[in-house]
């Protein structure tokens, strides 16, 4: 199944200007479970006392965790990297039309070749890894990237199903993908080669989130890729099952799994 294709004609409409760009946000934040996770982490960090200067988004995409990074810690620079020059240029004018451009910057970056030493007190990898062959060169080159102490966070699809892949043969449903999800023990492991410490992983992902994510991505996807006209009906079908996926996000991100579809990870230099 073609994503891209779909994120950049939801992004041609939304980016019409600033306060639809923003709900646009604001709607990714309601129907990800991912973002549902991060923000989990992020909130038990900030409880923690951990207040990051500097900040990577690394696979930075639409800018969506930039745009709330820059809400959350309203004090810290924050460097979205990515490696399409138009989504690049994109997020840096959106974030210049909003007056947050002084501290908040997007350049481009080949994870594979990231040559940056502790620079960041905070590396966020959502939904990227499972992009990247060399994933083991990038997590060693994040760590290089993070000062001591600093902080990886990752959100990416596990081997209990993540990609929508159930059975042997089965083809992931994103077509961007190299690679359909990572066991836990696997990923832990890449982290520990690479220099990280204080490796915590967890599923997300759970019975409530697979159901989610089917209602609120997985179908929707499907049908744009059918037809783009299915877009005119989304905002009807969404108005429908939204308020079922928002009960399910929260039961998801309120549990402890046994298994799951998506791994949420932290870890410190």
């Amino acid at each position: 199944m073609q994503y891209d294709p779909v994120k950049r004609t939801l992004g041609k409409f939304f980016n019409r200007a600033p306060f639809l760009r923003i709900l646009f946000y604001r709607l990714l934040d309601l129907l990800l479970l991912r973002s549902w996770h991060i923000r989990k982490e992020l909130r038990r960090l900030e409880g923690e006392g951990f207040r990051p200067e500097h900040i990577a988004d690394a696979g930075s995409g639409f800018g969506q965790y930039a745009y709330y990074l820059s809400r959350k810690y309203p004090n810290s620079k924050i460097t979205g990297l990515d490696m399409k020059q138009e989504q690049i240029d994109d997020c840096n004018h959106f974030f210049r039309s909003i007056g947050r451009n002084e501290r908040i910057v997007f350049e481009y970056a080949d994870l594979t070749l990231l040559d940056s030493n502790n620079m960041y007190d905070l590396v966020l990898s959502v939904d990227v890894m499972e992009h990247i062959e060399d994933d083991q060169g990038v997590l060693t080159r994040l760590c290089n990237a993070l000062k001591p102490g600093g902080i990886l966070l990752i959100s990416t699809p596990s081997d209990q199903g993540g990609s929508d892949v159930r059975h042997d043969g089965d083809a992931s449903f994103i077509d961007e993908h190299v690679r359909d999800g990572y066991g836990m023990n696997e990923i832990v492991e890449k982290l520990r080669k690479a220099g990280f410490s204080e490796i915590h992983a967890r599923y997300s992902y759970g019975r409530p989130g697979k159901i989610s994510w089917r209602l609120s991505m997985k179908y929707p996807i499907i049908l744009v890729n059918v037809s783009r006209l299915f877009l005119l009906i989304l905002p009807f079908y969404y108005l429908f099952t939204f308020p079922f996926c928002f009960f399910l996000n929260l039961a998801d991100i309120n549990r402890i799994h046994e298994t799951g579809t998506g791994l949420i990870v932290k870890c410190r230099k």
